[in-house]
């Protein structure tokens, strides 16, 4: 089991208690332009997919882990690692709080610092990338917070609310 620990937050691996709270995450259609989510999940199809959680990322070629609160067990959010391409050594990774009140407190800091961290040192990556709408001001400045470069945008890429909407690609290089 992957335990990433901050000061604040900690990174751990999924759980079957955490059904329910990827279950509001997946459908809930606010977020749903975030991570390009366009259908509702069953719970059933969560619980299949919480039983193969134990893949790791060689497997899955995605791991996902949830922030919780230092001082507790409950997820706040949700954070990946997808798209892995071990010949590469590239990722693409992504994350999301669930609730309004713990946004903006440094919680997604900390668990995207702590990701990287591990991906760059653990997993020997040369590269990450994200995918951020190029009117998502916070999810941009958290990023490039932590060095990432805009290298492109993608013209209307998604079409969100019938209509179309740039999304920009956003890289870091590990240069160790």
């Amino acid at each position: 089991m992957v335990t990433l620990q901050g000061d604040t937050v900690f990174l751990r691996a999924l759980e079957p208690e955490d059904l329910e709270f990827i279950y509001s995450i997946e459908n809930n259609e606010e977020i749903w332009e975030v991570s390009n989510t366009q259908t509702p999940y069953s719970r059933f199809l969560i619980r299949q997919y919480l039983e193969n959680a134990h893949q790791d990322i060689y497997e899955a070629k995605q791991l996902r882990l949830a922030i919780c609160e230092k001082d507790g067990f409950t997820a706040l959010g949700l954070i990946d690692l997808f798209d892995f391409d071990p010949v590469n050594q590239r990722a693409g990774i992504g994350i999301i709080i669930r609730d309004a009140e713990n946004r903006n407190k440094g919680v997604g800091k900390e668990a995207l610092g702590l990701l990287i961290n591990y991906a760059f040192s653990k997993l020997q990556l040369h590269q990450l990338y994200a995918n951020i709408d190029t009117d998502n001001t916070a999810s941009i400045s958290l990023f490039t917070n932590f060095g990432f470069k805009q290298i492109g945008v993608k013209k209307d890429w998604n079409k969100i609310n019938n209509q179309y909407k740039d999304e920009a690609l956003y890289q870091l290089i590990n240069k160790q």
